[in-house]
């Protein structure tokens, strides 16, 4: 008999997630109050079916998959808890956010004394298709159960430690790859103010031509997602709390991305992401004196 998995949000991952296992022969079921109609489309393309009300949902699921904003994870797994525990099935819950162990932490917090299983995961890749390397990494006594979803398509790989070791391997992960993206996208604004934006872009083509092909293009995608990253670099400060001076770093990056998404939401001829964009654009006259 196959399994009911709920999936709250349908965002891109969330609805990504929904379609695989659907199409590997799960049923989907969603919970859509206060969510936009792009939501309710996204779900719908899926093959999610919404439900009415948090128990509903709680009394289907023989999985939940909290896949949200860092910012909401801890608020969806109090608002589910009591729902839980009046099903009575021991359902698995698991948290799929790039939180910090701490928060980690406070999720299962939150879910003591509803009787469901708690498992921490990080995604590492895009939303599953085709062509996506999307793996879930996940730790906790509950790991082993939540590996069941493998025969719904989800690469799972099961982590040794308690919770919040998953969700540590996901934020030194995305610390590494979105540090980096802020890094390379200040130093690009920086050269373009101080005017050598194209001796920096033809030192980078000649020296470090991987380094350059490897930042414009996470660059260059990174402005539509920055809104989503504030939280995330917030969360990897949290995780970076023995260490203040990384801590500050992760805070300023946080800070970057807000800029960055503010920009977007206002676009101005010539702001930082029209910038951004025109030194990722490709440029033959570059590869030519370099070759």
């Amino acid at each position: 008999m196959a399994d009911t998995i709920g999936i709250i949000a349908m965002g891109e991952m969330g609805s990504g997630v929904a379609r695989r296992v659907h199409e590997r022969g799960a049923t989907v079921i969603t919970q859509l109050t206060g969510r936009t109609a792009a939501s309710a489309a996204r779900a719908e393309r899926a093959g999610a079916i919404p439900v009415a009300t948090d128990d509903e949902f709680a009394a289907q699921a023989d999985f939940i998959l909290s896949i949200v904003p860092p910012g909401d994870a801890v608020a969806l797994a109090q608002r589910l808890a009591p729902a839980i525990r009046r099903a009575g099935r021991k359902a698995v819950y698991v948290d799929c956010n790039a939180v910090s162990p701490q928060t980690a932490a406070r999720i299962g917090d939150a879910l003591d004394g509803s009787g469901c299983t708690y498992v921490d995961a990080g995604i590492i890749g895009p939303p599953p298709g085709p062509n996506a390397r999307t793996i879930f990494y996940a730790s906790g006594p509950g790991a082993k159960e939540f590996e069941r979803l493998a025969a719904y398509g989800l690469t799972i790989r099961i982590m040794d430690g308690p919770n919040g070791a998953a969700s540590a391997m996901k934020l030194s992960y995305a610390g590494i790859t979105k540090g980096c993206t802020a890094i390379g996208a200040a130093m690009m604004l920086g050269a373009t103010r101080g005017g050598t934006a194209d001796a920096l872009l033809q030192e980078l083509s000649e020296s470090q031509p991987m380094l350059l092909n490897w930042m414009r293009g996470f660059v260059s995608r990174m402005p539509p997602k920055a809104y989503r990253w504030v939280a995330e670099m917030e969360e990897i400060a949290q995780f970076q709390a023995d260490d203040p001076a990384a801590r500050d770093m992760y805070l300023g990056i946080a800070r970057f991305y807000q800029q960055i998404a503010a920009m977007l939401e206002a676009p101005k001829p010539g702001d930082a992401v029209s910038q951004l964009q025109e030194f990722c654009a490709d440029r033959p006259d570059a590869k030519r004196k370099s070759a």
